[in-house]
């Protein structure tokens, strides 16, 4: 389970670029019931070019203006590292590419985002007075993190050389191949998996022009009444609601700008 505990290598915070910030929210708040609080940003016209996602008062993850040129909306989920550095050179050695440099954010913390060799975009979080999110695994925040890849071998070694995450597999149900789970490294991993990985065809990954890519799962406590809003606020939904054992109903959706997620209904213990 993901939790705010700040274990090195577990998720500890995701954001969203996206090309009209006001909308989005809007969306956002309709499926998961964020509410969305501008960051007052000098020449950023009407303070809404970025800013948090709160659920129940507590921070969940944040939105800004998708800037780069040629990049699709995307969510960008970061991983706790106690050296943000380090972590670089790692990425490095193990044959990714260091995307943003690392940066300090004031007193927040520091931050890098990387290319894993196949094109798989992830990065980190450094934490200084900013631990990152402040609710997870609860219903409107993140609660799994998940990689689709062209490679599931390729992208245990490299993620393995620079978290350390330990990994487990499991067959897919009726002959769908295997899904891997994984674990924060030293972690007992019935306590703490925090997401998986897959091998997928080129179809799967053409949303992101056949690179691999990383997207977060969002626990909700009704995911047909989700994915109903998901339709109803401008979102597409590419698969479910559907149930999957001893996990929950699930179904992989759109936002307006195609920036995919997963909305998740867990199995109640």
């Amino acid at each position: 389970m993901i939790t705010t505990d700040l274990t090195p290598g577990a998720p500890c915070w995701l954001d969203l670029g996206a090309p009209d910030v006001p909308a989005t929210a809007a969306f956002y708040g309709a499926v998961l019931g964020w509410a969305y609080e501008p960051m007052e940003m000098e020449g950023a016209g009407e303070d809404m070019e970025g800013g948090m996602f709160r659920k129940d008062g507590k921070v969940v993850a944040g939105l800004g203006k998708l800037t780069e040129e040629g990049a699709r909306s995307a969510w960008m989920i970061y991983y706790r590292v106690t050296d943000a550095d380090a972590t670089s050179q790692a990425v490095e050695r193990a044959g990714g590419t260091v995307r943003v440099p690392t940066r300090d954010l004031d007193e927040w913390g520091r931050m890098a985002q990387y290319s894993d060799p196949l094109g798989g975009q992830f990065a980190v979080w450094q934490p200084g007075q900013d631990a990152g999110f402040e609710l997870a695994d609860q219903p409107g925040s993140l609660s799994w993190t998940e990689l689709y890849t062209s490679d599931a071998a390729a992208a245990k070694k490299f993620y393995g050389a620079v978290f350390g995450w330990e990994y487990s597999d499991m067959a897919m149900p009726g002959g769908g191949g295997t899904y891997t789970l994984i674990t924060p490294a030293g972690v007992a991993p019935e306590a703490r998996m925090q997401g998986g990985l897959m091998e997928v065809g080129k179809e799967v990954l053409a949303l992101a022009n056949g690179r691999p890519y990383w997207h977060p799962v969002f626990a909700v406590t009704d995911c047909d009444a989700a994915v109903a809003a998901v339709a109803g606020n401008g979102g597409t939904v590419q698969m479910g609601p559907e149930d999957a054992e001893g996990v929950g109903r699930l179904a992989v959706c759109l936002d307006p700008s195609d920036a995919d997620f997963v909305v998740l209904a867990p199995t109640q213990s």
